[in-house]
Order: C-alpha cells, then sequence, then structure tokens
C-alpha cells in the first residue's frame, strides 16, 4: 500500500535528499528561498509500507478562481527508476485532494520519463530541458581533453592573468557580485529579482550554495554561483563586469568550479540549459556532447487544465510580475 507523508524536519529531509542522490533544487533550503517569495511548500515522503520510496519536495502557486493551485516540482521527485510510476501518482493523487490542484507539473532530473496514463509532455517550461552535464568522475585530462581547443587556451590565458578565483566570502563580497549580476542583466536584457531573494538563496541553503569569483585585487569581475547537493553541481548564476570580459575571467571560473566540484567528490555538473546564443556557445566549449534531459511533463487533475493552458502565456506575465516584485 503506498502512502503519502509530510515531513517537517530539515534534517531529515535533507538526508533522506542527499542520500539519495537527489538534486539540489530538491533541498530544503531551496524550498524556503521560495516560500519566503510567493509560493508554498510541501515536502513529502511516498511509502510502500514502512519504506520510504521517494520524495518530493512541492512548490505551491496559488491561481486565481477557478483553478485554485498548480503544483510544481523542480528536479523531483527523488526516487530509484523502479518507483518512479508508483511515486508519481502518488504525488498527483496528493496534489489533486489536499491542494485542489488544476495540475501538477514536473521538471525531473530524469533522461527518460515513464510511460504512464495520463501524463503528457508539456511545452511550458521553466528549467530547460536541454542541457550539459559533465561526467565528473573522468580525471581533469580527460575533463580539458573533451573541450575546445579555444576553451582550453582561454582558460590558460586567463589563468595567467592577475587575478584570483576563490569562493566568495561573507555579504559584502556577494553584494559585489550581484552588482555584477545586474550589469549582465542590463547587457543582455534579462530580468532578475530583487536583492532579498538572491540573499535568501545565500542565507537558506548555505554550505549547498558556493559563489565563486575572478578577483581583481579585491574586486570581483566575473562570478559563478551553485547549489550542490552530494551528487550534483547546478549552476544558478553568473556574469562579468567589463574587465571580465576583457581578461576572458569566466573561463578560468569555470574551470576552477568544476575542479573544485570534482575534489568535492560531487558526481555530475550540470551548466542549467542550453540557447541558441553566445552564452550557449560558452558553455558548449566544455565538452563534445549535450545531455538532453525528460523535459517537462503535467498531469491534468481539473476539467478546467485546457483552459488553464491557454491563459497560461497570461498568467505567466502575472507570475512575473508578482515574483520580481
Amino acid at each position: 500500500m503506498t502512502t503519502v507523508k509530510s515531513c517537517d524536519s530539515q534534517a531529515e529531509w535533507d538526508n533522506e535528499v542527499l542520500t539519495r542522490g537527489g538534486h539540489p533544487l530538491q533541498l530544503w533550503g531551496w524550498g524556503e528561498t521560495k516560500a519566503a517569495h510567493n509560493w508554498k511548500v510541501k515536502r513529502l515522503f511516498i511509502l510502500s509500507g514502512d519504506e520510504v520510496i521517494g520524495v518530493a519536495q512541492l512548490l505551491i502557486r496559488t491561481l486565481p478562481l477557478p483553478f485554485k493551485a498548480l503544483v510544481y516540482v523542480p528536479r523531483g521527485p527523488v526516487c530509484e527508476e523502479r518507483e518512479r510510476a508508483v511515486v508519481l501518482e502518488a504525488l498527483a493523487g496528493y496534489a489533486k485532494d489536499a491542494c485542489g490542484a488544476v495540475a501538477i507539473s514536473i521538471e525531473p532530473d530524469w533522461e527518460t520519463m515513464p510511460d504512464i496514463k495520463g501524463w503528457q509532455a508539456a511545452t511550458n517550461t521553466i528549467l530547460i530541458p536541454r542541457t550539459l552535464i559533465l561526467d565528473l568522475s573522468h580525471n581533469e585530462d580527460d575533463l580539458l581533453a573533451r573541450m575546445t581547443k579555444k576553451t582550453r587556451q582561454y582558460i590558460r590565458k586567463s589563468a595567467g592573468e592577475s587575478i584570483e578565483v576563490r569562493r566568495v566570502k561573507g555579504r559584502g563580497e556577494l553584494d559585489a557580485c550581484l552588482d555584477i549580476y545586474k550589469e549582465t542583466a542590463e547587457r543582455a536584457g534579462f530580468g532578475i529579482h530583487a536583492d532579498e531573494y538572491y540573499y535568501d538563496i545565500f542565507d537558506n541553503l548555505g554550505e549547498h550554495s558556493p559563489v565563486f569569483a575572478a578577483f581583481q585585487g579585491t574586486k570581483p569581475i566575473a562570478f559563478l554561483w551553485l547549489a550542490i547537493s552530494q551528487r550534483t553541481a547546478f549552476e544558478l548564476y553568473g556574469g562579468m563586469n567589463d574587465e571580465g570580459q576583457r581578461l576572458r575571467a569566466n573561463y578560468a571560473l569555470k574551470w576552477h568550479a568544476i575542479q573544485t566540484m570534482k575534489k568535492w567528490g560531487i558526481e555530475l555538473y550540470d551548466f542549467n540549459g542550453l540557447l541558441n546564443d553566445g552564452v550557449s556557445t560558452f558553455k558548449q566549449g566544455f565538452a563534445d556532447h549535450e545531455t538532453m534531459l525528460a523535459g517537462t511533463y503535467d498531469k491534468p487533475l481539473s476539467p478546467l487544465y485546457n483552459i488553464w493552458t491557454r491563459a497560461l502565456p497570461a498568467a505567466k506575465k502575472v507570475i512575473q510580475k508578482i515574483k520580481n516584485r
């Protein structure tokens, strides 16, 4: 018999996620950050009898009537492949009965999705399924050999410049990185959150969210922010100022982050999405392959689901306004 039980203990929750090889977006601190910024959070154990067979951190967004709510599971649930179908059906039942959700939407950390009746691929995504994931079990020479020649050259050149690459210490250095992020966002034309959102990630994830930067003297000129679990390092944010661009500091910085994750015993390094843009071209120089994850899957839980999906483009604009306040 499959049952669902809530978890209210951070230590118990993170232990389950980490020991099961879960993604950092399933850690307690990520949920706490979302809970402070217009989401509700539920953390669930799925049990078969007395045995926990899966865990999932649900982000719940209250929607205008008559839709009630949307349940979203970023890079989850966390479970063995053989348990995926059972776990997903248990989560769908919970989302319908306990949350009154119009749908449950998942973006799992899997390359394939089990064939389960009622679940369907969705075109509206938050996390990009086309990405690049490095296997850090390879030695550094192998990792370098899989890069493009130009990337290796720029790593050597930027590492030889008058910069120091190290982990960011404290709120003051984080603020300097956020200033770079604002410059990057303005230059590239994408929206960002208010500073409080990034402070919450930094505080709530703690050791599971290291920020690395390339410094010229005491000032950062490029930064790279990760979320990490026991198994996976996942890029969250990054950017550089004009001096960082001139020195190509992002090459030495990213290689330093990869090397550090390998030293810390992390198995996988996820570049967090590939588009058809210059940033993706830069990322692609670090490997000779791409990774395609399963993508976004929805299970409709209400007759209003089709109306919701048609309204989604407008609803996403409303959510974006809420998110950036």
